[in-house]
C-alpha cells in the first residue's frame, strides 16, 4: 500500500468511524479480508488520479479496484464521511479556524458520461448530460457542505437544501452553530422569494442584483468559494462524473471535502509549531 495515499492523521480519524468487519465463516473462511486502510488507499487512488475502478494497480495500491468500490459502497451506507466531516469541523472551530458569520455559495457544472441519478441536460454544455456541484464555504474557504443535482436544476432552488446540509458545528461552549449571519452569492441567486426565506431563517442575504453593472464588490468575499471549487476539482475523479450511482459520486465529493478540511488543520498545526520554534 502506498503510504502517501492514506496518511496517519487521516487514518486515525477514519478508523473509529468504520463499520466492523463481518465475521468470517469457521469451516470455509475463504480469502483473508483486505485491510480497511488498504481499501481506503484504493479509493484515494481513484479519487486523485481519476482512473477507472478496473484500472487500479493492485500491485501498487494493495487491493483491486473492485474491492475498493465495494468498500466505498459499504461505507456509504454507514455514513462514514458525513460523520468525519462533523468531527473535522468541530476540531476546526475549536482551533478558531471556522468563521460562520460570513458564508458564500456557488455551483459548478460537470459532465456525466454514463448517466444515472441526478443527471440532466446541461444548459451550458449544449444540452449534454451533466450534473452540478453546489458548495457553501465559510469566510475562510472551509467547505461546510457540498451537494449533487442534475445539470438542469437551477441552483437557486438548491440554496435552502444546501443550508440544511450544513451539520451542527460544535467545538465551543454553547449551542452548535450551523447557519451563517450573512450569505454572499452572485446574481444567479437574485430572487426576492429566496431573499425573504433567508431573512426568515435569520440570515442576511448579500446577493448581487441582476441588470446592474458588474463591480458590486462582492468578489472580495466570494472568491473563497471559487478557490474551494478549484481545491475540489484537483481530485480528477470529480472533474467528470463517471459513477452512475449518485450516492457514490456524492460520497467521493464528501471524501474530497473532508480531505480539504484536514489540510486546513495540518496547515494550522504547522504554523503553530513554527511559531513555537521562532519563540525559542
Amino acid at each position: 500500500m502506498r503510504v502517501d495515499l492514506v496518511p496517519d492523521d487521516l487514518w486515525e480519524r477514519v478508523a473509529p468511524l468504520l463499520p466492523p468487519a463481518p465475521d468470517r465463516r469457521h469451516r470455509h473462511p475463504g480469502r483473508h479480508r483486505v485491510p480497511d486502510r488498504t481499501a481506503l488507499a484504493g479509493i484515494m487512488y481513484v479519487l486523485r488520479t481519476g482512473v477507472a475502478w478496473r484500472d487500479v494497480p493492485a500491485e501498487t495500491v494493495g487491493c483491486s479496484g473492485v474491492t475498493a468500490w465495494r468498500r466505498l459502497r459499504d461505507w456509504t451506507e454507514a455514513h462514514v464521511w458525513p460523520r468525519l466531516h462533523a468531527a473535522l469541523l468541530t476540531e476546526l472551530r475549536r482551533a478558531d479556524l471556522v468563521d460562520l458569520d460570513d458564508c458564500a455559495v456557488d455551483e459548478s457544472h460537470i459532465r456525466a458520461l454514463k448517466g444515472g441519478g441526478h443527471v440532466g441536460p446541461s444548459p451550458v454544455d449544449r444540452g449534454r448530460p451533466g450534473s452540478k456541484h453546489h458548495l457553501i464555504v465559510d469566510r475562510l474557504g472551509t467547505p461546510l457542505a457540498v451537494t449533487l443535482t442534475g445539470g438542469n436544476r437551477h441552483y437557486v432552488t438548491q440554496l435552502l437544501p444546501l443550508l440544511e446540509a450544513v451539520p451542527p458545528i460544535r467545538g465551543l461552549r454553547g449551542r452548535p452553530r450551523r447557519r451563517p449571519r450573512r450569505l454572499y452569492a452572485d446574481r444567479g441567486y437574485d430572487f426576492d422569494k429566496y431573499r425573504r426565506l433567508l431573512w426568515k431563517l435569520g440570515i442576511k442575504p448579500v446577493i448581487a442584483r441582476r441588470g446592474v453593472a458588474h463591480g458590486s464588490g462582492l468578489g472580495k468575499v466570494r472568491w473563497v468559494v471559487e478557490r474551494a471549487f478549484a481545491w475540489l476539482h484537483q481530485f480528477k475523479r470529480l472533474r467528470t462524473r463517471y459513477e452512475r450511482r449518485a450516492d457514490l459520486h456524492q460520497e467521493l465529493l464528501d471524501l474530497a471535502r473532508d480531505i480539504i478540511c484536514l489540510r486546513r488543520l495540518r496547515k494550522s498545526f504547522r504554523n503553530e509549531q513554527l511559531g513555537r520554534y521562532m519563540a525559542l
